[in-house]
């Protein structure tokens, strides 16, 4: 193809984009403006993506000219509407194509799709899908990664070849542009998923080496499924996980909805942190005693729903610990380490000998006045030093 300087030019600018980590959607309507710029007829342009994410399956991206680009997420667990299912976009995908083109000006045009019919009324001429693909790992169920685009005109007889064939150009650019920028957000995605956000983005930005880490100052949460192992012994490992997985919905759920990191899953418990910034302790504790209404709440509620036994320890504690890689070079993970955790844990397991749901510490109980009774003080294994902890008093008992 013959390239014009304004084809370069865009071209060159989507080179630099792919250098960068633009906002796709943006760099998309970006990439249609100056398209249009360069005289491309374009009047309407949508981009899909699909990616890699425990929630959403695809992304979309809607430019009109001189509007704002609409965005759009489709996850997982989201129904199939009828538009979805009588799009065009999804008959090319099933049927393994790559691409599809529509003359919608045509009186003999075949308009089997109900979107087609719309944008001629609308005073669409001609509308063509293009699908570029790339090798990324993405979890939709065509199996397909890399983008696809519908581009639509108004122009009186459609797009014209030579348009096309800059369309085709730019697209693959635009491809790679957004290859880029998938496999990053797939990457942090990934980090933020298994190892949470403050420690996935200690990771991805290079703390990766043995030894790493930083010292924190933090509320440290804990919590422990009760009677597990004869429930793990009586279910079916199906109905097992997806009783675990309610528990963890409650807990670590609670957590990250109050501003928590979760940090690991150590069997059926939850290992969290909330990180106490310059002012003080008082905002990490209030997190964190919310955390446990919220729990509390939460489990409440999901033992409406279920015939099997569902309730916790849970243990709040404070002090500094050791944020950071921990294992060998070739297998490490990112978590905290030291007396403080050690101790929480063990807090944790006097939930049971004190036939209470939770306890805190003296630090923790001083930030909600009148929720907590004084329990006693007690020796902790490995500790040189009894601590006094409290349980939650009547009053807040009886709010679940």
């Amino acid at each position: 193809m013959r390239t014009s300087p304004e084809i370069e030019d865009i071209e060159d600018w989507l080179i630099r984009e792919a250098l960068g980590q633009p906002d796709i959607g943006q760099m998309f309507a970006d990439t249609c403006e100056r398209m249009r710029a360069a005289g491309i007829e374009i009047d309407r342009a949508m981009l899909t993506w699909s990616t890699l994410h425990p929630l959403i399956e695809a992304e979309t991206a809607l430019w009109l000219p001189g509007e704002t680009v609409a965005r759009g997420l489709h996850t997982h667990d989201q129904p199939d509407t009828d538009e979805w299912l009588l799009s065009p976009i999804r008959a090319l995908l099933t049927a393994r194509q790559t691409r599809m083109r529509r003359r919608l000006s045509d009186g003999n045009a075949l308009l089997e799709f109900p979107m087609l019919e719309a944008l001629r009324d609308q005073g669409f001429t001609d509308y063509i899908v293009i699908s570029t693909p790339f090798e990324l790992p993405t979890s939709n169920p065509f199996d397909v990664s890399g983008i696809t685009v519908t581009w639509s005109t108004r122009t009186p007889g459609g797009f014209s070849d030579e348009v096309i064939e800059r369309v085709d150009y730019l697209q693959m650019r635009l491809a790679l542009a957004c290859r880029a920028n998938v496999q990053s957000r797939i990457a942090r995605t990934i980090a933020e998923t298994y190892l949470g956000k403050r420690a996935g983005g200690q990771v991805i930005s290079g703390r990766i080496r043995h030894g790493d880490g930083e010292a924190l100052d933090a509320v440290i949460f804990y919590s422990d499924l009760r009677g597990s192992t004869a429930l793990a012994d009586r279910l079916s490992p199906d109905a097992y996980l997806a009783h675990l997985n309610t528990y963890f919905d409650a807990t670590a759920g609670a957590v990250i909805a109050n501003g928590g990191e979760v940090l690991d899953f150590i069997g059926d418990a939850v290992l969290a942190v909330f990180p106490i910034d310059g002012q003080g302790i008082g905002a990490a504790a209030r997190s964190a005693l919310e955390t446990v209404a919220e729990v509390r709440r939460r489990l409440h509620a999901a033992r409406q729903e279920t015939r099997h036994p569902l309730t916790c320890g849970i243990a709040l504690s404070s002090g500094r610990v050791m944020f950071g890689n921990i294992g060998v070079a070739e297998r490490l993970t990112f978590s905290v380490i030291g007396p403080t955790v050690n101790a929480v844990a063990r807090i944790e397991a006097m939930t049971k000998r004190l036939d209470t749901e939770v306890l805190v510490t003296a630090e923790i109980a001083d930030q909600a006045p009148g929720q907590f009774r004084a329990a006693g003080r007690y020796p902790l294994d490995g500790f040189s030093t009894p601590v006094e902890l409290y349980a939650l008093g009547e009053t807040a008992l009886k709010a679940p």
